[in-house]
């Protein structure tokens, strides 16, 4: 009779959740420094801190062809659920501008966890001091006049800059770094004139007085009214639009995993997500870097995601960057 409850008892039992079962790969398909990877190192950090899982996460950069080492990694490496990858737009752009045989179909979508704002710097000792001044800069010079520095070739920065020049029916000279930190420290040299970094790639130079933000890619100002500089916070930077220049973008950062993983194991990284967005620290994060802070899972990150895989064809058809 005992015997029988025992075995009642065990089978009555829920089976544990799944977790993962060994260190948990964090791929970023971009280089150190970025947004990607600032986001990445931050939220393996926040992990550990608050013992959110029992294993730890380690960020690896696979930063080769636009990304496309990173993104063919996880995409091959079917099943692996201690795998998950964070994603700039490179998602849309990389498969686009190169032709390597990967599509985001290819992985299991898990959360978008915000929009990154993209904002036009210049440096502090610029002679434009607003957008407005910078657009009527580039309408007025010769073609290629100004440089612009942007993270890698046919990615989101060099289309931002084909979408000033169009606007401006003025060539810029694009200039391509690896990633968003050098890219940052180029215009506080004054090797280039502008860039239209993410802000959290830009802040801690704007706050040293060495970079002056002109404008904001959104449809909207952002909302974070803490002053950063003496005289400015985000919420203080203009849209773009709004200063006449008619260029609105937003990036994803958003989290996917291999194909083939299971339901149980998608579930344990949105309960993860959902604990390190409810920190105090992630909170923090957010107002540093003024991201938009709309998240998506589900069937709602899917339609997003194919409505903006779609804009990107579009944009790179437009600025001949699609590869043949």
């Amino acid at each position: 009779m005992a015997l029988t409850a025992t075995m009642g008892t065990l089978l009555a039992q829920p089976a544990a959740a799944w977790e993962p079962s060994k260190p948990v790969e964090f791929v970023v398909p971009a280089g150190t420094g970025g947004g990607a990877d600032q986001m990445a190192r931050f939220i393996q950090g926040v992990v550990a801190k608050n013992n959110l899982m029992k294993q730890p996460i380690i960020v690896v950069n696979k930063s080769g062809g636009a990304g496309a080492e990173g993104f063919l990694d996880v995409k091959g490496d079917k099943g692996n659920a201690n795998k998950i990858v964070i994603t700039l737009s490179n998602l849309f752009t990389t498969p686009l501008a190169t032709g390597v045989p990967f599509n985001w179909r290819d992985l299991t979508p898990v959360q978008m966890l915000a929009l990154d704002q993209f904002v036009l710097w210049v440096n502090e000792e610029s002679p434009q001091k607003t957008a407005k001044a910078y657009f009527e800069a580039v309408k007025a010079q010769p073609p290629n006049t100004f440089k612009m520095g942007g993270t890698g070739s046919k990615q989101e920065d060099q289309i931002i800059t084909v979408l000033l020049e169009k606007a401006a029916g003025k060539k810029i000279t694009y200039i391509p770094f690896k990633g968003g930190g050098d890219v940052a420290v180029q215009l506080v040299g004054k090797h280039i004139d502008s860039t239209v970094n993410n802000p959290i790639e830009a802040e801690s130079h704007w706050r040293a007085g060495k970079l002056r933000a002109l404008c904001v890619m959104d449809k909207q100002p952002m909302p974070y009214k803490a002053k950063l500089t003496a005289t400015q916070s985000w919420a203080d930077i203009p849209t773009c639009t709004s200063a006449g220049i008619p260029v609105d973008y937003v990036m994803l950062r958003g989290i996917f995993m291999p194909p083939g993983v299971t339901p149980e194991q998608v579930a344990f990284y949105l309960d993860l997500f959902k604990k390190v967005r409810a920190l105090p620290e992630w909170k923090e994060f957010m107002d540093k870097g003024a991201f938009n802070q709309t998240a998506l899972s589900g069937p709602e990150f899917v339609e997003w995601l194919g409505k903006n895989e779609q804009m990107h064809r579009v944009l790179m058809k437009e600025a001949g960057f699609i590869a043949n």
